[in-house]
């Protein structure tokens, strides 16, 4: 046998070898249990309920998990289910999927909004949309406490009487929305404010509290409206349909892993609308990380286990 034939064989040998021990290793096997994908908004609370959602899985089953953040809006969020991107979402808002991701009139009634949210997310989507984790993050018009001294203002519709000599700060987004948005509110409330600045969700509160606005449109679990003492306007006319907070995740990946049905409905009813405006402000107004805030959530609450 020539030497270049030797040396070809022993190079196969070696392949072979090479490939049946990866084979063999654990963690290497083409078997190997996927990780779940949870997507979550980029918004602090968004941040906070991936990790949340994230670190429940992972301290309560044997699954890993491959969080994507930072997604822009929560159409955007849908769609990455949509597209098999991702397995679970770890925040979806009653309010907004009606108006931005079904592109329906929005239904006023809480328990109703959720009833109808959930059915055609299980019909269309193949999508289990869980009950709330207890909070409403609903939009609030914001001012702060000297300006709704000085003004007398309570509700937005005392906002017509300064319509065109106060400056508002809204999200870009909201402007243009549909629905929900600014169009919707001048025909609901019958007015529209003259000096309108299209700005970041996240500038607003800053842009408030220094002055440079007279009101914005927030969001009413934000935790700067503590550290800022700002005042939110009550929505005499209830034009913003209810926000109830929930996780949601595919049917296809619950059948595959059953228990992590089990560890998503133990966050239904943990997290009212007090608790999530001091997780978010912890992030916000302390700096601290949304990993570390999520995980003493969890830990003071012993991963909301039934007391043995």
């Amino acid at each position: 046998m020539k030497f270049s034939q030797k040396i070809s064989k022993l190079l196969l040998l070696l392949m072979s070898f090479l490939i049946l021990s990866a084979c063999s290793l654990p963690g290497v096997s083409s078997s190997q249990e996927k990780a779940i994908r949870v997507a979550g908004l980029a918004t602090t609370e968004g941040r906070i309920l991936n990790e949340i959602v994230r670190q429940m899985i992972e301290h309560e089953t044997d699954l890993k998990v491959d969080t994507i953040n930072n997604l822009g809006t929560s159409v955007v969020l849908h769609q990455a289910v949509m597209q098999g991107d991702a397995d679970v979402t770890s925040v979806r808002y009653t309010g907004t999927e009606m108006a931005a991701t079904l592109g329906i009139e929005p239904e006023k009634d809480p328990d109703k909004a959720l009833e109808l949210v959930q059915e055609i997310f299980a019909k269309d989507f193949k999508m289990k949309y869980y009950d709330s984790y207890g909070f409403d993050n609903t939009y609030a018009f914001m001012v702060t406490q000297e300006t709704a001294d000085r003004l007398q203002l309570k509700t937005v519709a005392d906002l017509e009487k300064y319509k065109d000599q106060i400056d508002a700060g809204f999200d870009s987004q909201w402007l243009i929305r549909e629905g929900d948005g600014y169009p919707g509110f001048v025909e609901a409330y019958g007015f529209e404010l003259a000096n309108k600045h299209s700005m970041q969700i996240g500038l607003v509160y800053d842009a408030l509290a220094a002055g440079k606005m007279d009101t914005v449109l927030g969001y009413s679990t934000d935790g700067r409206i503590a550290s800022y003492n700002l005042v939110t306007l009550e929505d005499n006319l209830k034009f913003f349909p209810p926000y109830d907070a929930s996780p949601a995740a595919t049917y296809e990946i619950l059948e595959e892993y059953p228990e992590l049905d089990e560890v998503l409905s133990r966050l239904v009813g943990q997290i009212d609308t007090e608790t999530m405006q001091k997780l978010n402000y912890t992030a916000d107004h302390q700096l601290t990380e949304p990993a570390i805030v999520a995980k003493n959530f969890l830990e003071e609450h012993n991963y909301f286990r039934e007391e043995e």
